[in-house]
């Protein structure tokens, strides 16, 4: 597994998904983009950033999964929330079936105080207003009916999975806005957080440029060599 470093870390914290995915899409991966997943809140001291930690369900047998599983140390639910690591992001397969939730406020509450870095499921919560009063931010579909017995059995942890039709393998980066989850393979952390900073100060020269009243013609895409040179006086300014 790609140890993520802090360095990189901070540079993803500083950059959108919709960056991500342009950078992404240079390098010919187009599903990395977790669908249909949405914030409970705003996360708190810039994007979500984290190494996936996986969680997989599959529809419940019924036999198999009573009341009583919850009983055992070893289920898979409580073993990803008990090992998750601090900093990592669980991800969790909920099969993008939300009528069962994938956790609930006690659980969410266990990963925020072990200092996990944030949570995704292509599900639902329970107790989803609790949630969103957490530090720790999350993402799901939408909210769940009051139960996680019924529909869902927690079948497997840290095992490559699909979440919201985006393939995650353990110890991919995961990054999360406003604006959604992505999905970043680990061997390309730090290539595309490179690229990202580099396209977001650019971005950001562009803004102000537009909201100025120039036209993007030459300016987005930099295909004017006058802008790039404008670009050049600006970052030294700016310390960019």
């Amino acid at each position: 597994m790609t140890k993520l470093s802090a360095e990189t870390r901070d540079k993803l914290k500083g950059v959108s998904t919709a960056t991500l995915a342009s950078a992404l899409f240079k390098r010919g991966l187009r599903n990395q983009m977790i669908q249909d997943v949405h914030p409970l809140s705003p996360p708190k001291g810039g994007s979500m950033v984290g190494e996936a930690y996986t969680l997989r369900y599959m529809p419940a047998r019924e036999d198999l999964n009573p009341m009583s599983v919850f009983r055992d140390h070893s289920h898979p639910q409580r073993k990803a929330v008990e090992e998750c690591p601090a900093g990592a992001v669980l991800v969790i397969d909920s099969r993008k079936d939300a009528r069962a939730a994938s956790a609930g406020g006690i659980l969410m509450t266990r990963l925020m105080v072990r200092g996990v870095a944030g949570v995704v499921t292509d599900g639902g919560f329970r107790d989803s207003i609790e949630i969103a009063g957490l530090t720790m931010p999350s993402y799901h579909h939408r909210p769940s009916a009051p139960t996680n017995l019924t529909l869902h059995q927690a079948i497997d942890i840290n095992v490559p999975i699909g979440c919201g039709d985006a393939p995650v393998f353990p110890g991919d980066v995961i990054v999360g806005d406003m604006d959604g989850v992505i999905v970043v393979p680990a061997e390309m952390a730090d290539e595309i957080a490179d690229e990202a900073v580099e396209m977001t100060a650019y971005e950001d020269f562009v803004t102000e440029r537009v909201r100025g009243g120039q036209k993007t013609f030459g300016l987005y895409p930099p295909t004017d060599e006058a802008n790039l040179e404008a670009f050049a006086v600006w970052r030294k300014q700016h310390g960019r």
